[in-house]
């Protein structure tokens, strides 16, 4: 077997399709015909952003459930309020650690694909309204949805 050089493996990925067969490790995989644009550590990487973000989301809408409508005469009071919930904290704590992890993923993959790719937080935003505050789903938003999946691996997954 000949050795790779430093560049190629540096942008060695697993070719999901051909991987379990010969343990094809190349970015664009000559017996299979397909290319990943991102490696499986950096698909951890989006994952992480975009379940941190989501969370984050999500704490932060129990958060402000805890706090209640926002009106002029409750507004500073409610301003104030967000450093000592702890709720709102952790959501954006959250938030944060799915800033960093976008962050480092910016670091190892195109803009371009990293970018629309974070649309997935959508989808899980949705999912969890509906799970965790019982949104309803209407047919129209259950097709952009799927859109969004779509556009999302036709981003990721080049043929």
């Amino acid at each position: 077997m000949r050795r790779r050089s430093r560049q190629a493996e540096s942008v060695a990925t697993a070719c999901i399709h051909h991987y379990a067969r010969a343990g094809c490790k190349l970015v664009n995989c000559s017996a299979c015909k397909r290319i990943l644009v991102v490696t499986p550590q950096e698909f951890g990487l989006l994952l992480v952003s975009i379940v941190a973000s989501a969370l984050g989301q999500f704490f932060l809408k129990v958060g402000a459930l805890k706090l209640g409508k926002v009106t002029a005469s409750n507004l500073v009071n409610h301003v104030l309020s967000i450093v000592i919930t702890p709720e709102l904290l952790g959501g954006l704590v959250c938030y944060g650690l799915g800033a960093i992890a976008y962050i480092l993923l910016l670091t190892r993959v195109k803009l371009s694909v990293v970018g629309p790719s974070a649309a997935l937080i959508y989808v899980f935003s949705v999912l969890l309204g509906h799970f965790a505050f019982q949104e309803s789903i209407p047919g129209s938003r259950v097709v952009g949805l799927g859109l969004i999946i779509c556009g999302v691996v036709l981003v990721i997954w080049q043929r």
